[in-house]
């Protein structure tokens, strides 16, 4: 019983080894190569124009609300005074 647990930790640290070298191995060759293909580079560059057009957007619109609050509460100033 006990060999059979000893060689169940044997071949299950192998396996371990086996996967972490494989893993090292993928990264360093990822790394070499830009870390990312061109099409997906291209795809999170479009996603980051998209992004900040809808920040500048949003910005826009604040000032416009902003705006339309400060009409807005100086005719509620002059239809009170009135």
């Amino acid at each position: 019983m006990n060999a059979i647990i000893i060689v169940t930790i044997v071949f299950s640290s192998i396996i371990i080894i086996l996967g972490m070298i494989t893993g090292t191995i993928l990264m360093t060759i990822k790394m070499r190569h830009g870390g990312v293909s061109r099409k997906s580079r291209q795809h999170h560059e479009e996603e980051t124009r998209m992004i900040q057009e809808i920040y500048h957007g949003l910005t826009q619109m604040e000032k416009r609300v902003e705006s339309l609050e400060t009409i807005l509460m100086e005719s509620i100033g002059k239809e009170t005074s009135s």
